[in-house]
């Protein structure tokens, strides 16, 4: 196993710059989520890791050794790609050895390899099976056990969840936190779904525009978001953003939305912010319905099971509330929100008001 470690890492397709000046120390055997949207260059970042695309500036360094100019095959590292790329030809034993063979390893080692790497995939009883008599959850696995028995020092996962189906994502997101805690090889994982990035990471990298934004424990982001871009990205349903003014209040501040609606800002806010605008963050969860708190009206109420979703304008602007009771309100309806945890960011550079 092996740290990984970005320093000033730039990608540039001719004149076009993707990847700015990006800063990352992945820990050895930390699981570490690229997240992002589509674009953000996140795939972009593992394919450098990985040796597939040719860094424009900086440097990459697996464990001791800058990697820049070496051969992705000499990396040390094993990619599970997107569409898994299996050999239609081969059977589930023979995608898994293919690595060993074209090494020359000999057959016993092969065997033993392949046979530790099926029974922690639950593969054992697929292993004469072709990837076309597999379902997409058993495809994902015997490509990750392709990985597996390579015995890489990093792990590169390249969007692996994205063909399968809803159920089967939150399944395989399982295995593979469960695969990664057993192995406790160092592992570099893409996606797009922040619900993905907060269930499986140690550490979670958030990029958008080929920059990072913010790097955390995933409930350090959820909890204590750097900027708006960050507060939107991470947590579903997403934060609601409402713009108003700072107006002081006694000895505090509220946040002064349309309509002679105010809101308290934060208490750590300083008392000359007064008259600054503000865009104003409260995460649906918590919005409490109760007679303390700002009029809104009912627009849609979701109930989910467990929770139930009241979609609101609020000031003109329309937000989401999160309840675990069950009510029966309904579209028109006038209710009262109280937030009990909000955040202030500026809404020209995005930036946290503290």
């Amino acid at each position: 196993m092996a740290s990984v470690t970005l320093s000033r890492v730039r990608k540039s397709f001719g004149s076009v710059e993707v990847v700015h000046g990006v800063d990352v120390a992945i820990e050895d055997g930390e699981f570490c989520v690229l997240v992002g949207p589509s674009g953000c260059g996140k795939s972009t970042l593992l394919r450098m890791i990985a040796g597939l695309e040719e860094i424009s500036g900086g440097e990459i360094a697996i464990g001791t050794r800058v990697v820049n100019d070496v051969a992705p095959k000499q990396r040390d590292i094993a990619m599970v790609f997107q569409n898994y790329a299996l050999y239609p030809h081969m059977t589930v034993f023979d995608n898994m050895a293919f690595s060993l063979r074209l090494a020359s390893r000999p057959k016993a080692e092969m065997d033993e390899r392949v046979s530790a790497a099926a029974r922690i995939l639950g593969l054992t009883d697929y292993l004469e099976r072709y990837p076309r008599q597999l379902s997409g959850g058993q495809r994902q696995r015997v490509a990750m056990g392709r990985a597996i028995v390579r015995q890489p020092q990093v792990f590169l996962f390249d969007e692996p969840l994205s063909n399968l189906d809803a159920k089967l994502r939150v399944q395989m997101r399982t295995e593979i936190k469960e695969l990664h805690q057993r192995l406790q090889t160092t592992s570099v994982y893409v996606t797009h779904d922040q619900i993905e990035a907060m269930t499986m990471a140690d550490k979670i990298v958030v990029m958008n525009a080929g920059n990072v934004e913010q790097i955390g424990a995933p409930l350090d982001l959820y909890d204590d978001p750097a900027n708006l871009f960050v507060a939107g990205f991470i947590g579903s349903p997403a934060m609601n953003f409402l713009r108003g003014r700072l107006a002081r209040n006694g000895a505090g501040l509220d946040v002064e939305l349309g309509d002679g609606v105010r809101i308290p800002a934060p208490a750590s806010v300083r008392g000359d912010n007064d008259g600054r605008e503000v865009t104003l963050g409260v995460r649906p969860e918590h919005l409490a319905v109760s007679d303390r708190g700002v009029p809104a009206e009912v627009v849609v109420v979701e109930p989910t099971g467990a929770d139930t979703q009241i979609f609101c304008k609020l000031a003109g602007t329309e937000v989401t509330a999160v309840v675990r009771e069950r009510h029966t309100f309904h579209p028109g309806e006038n209710i009262r929100l109280a937030p009990d945890l909000t955040y202030l960011f500026d809404p020209a550079t995005g930036a946290r008001v503290r």
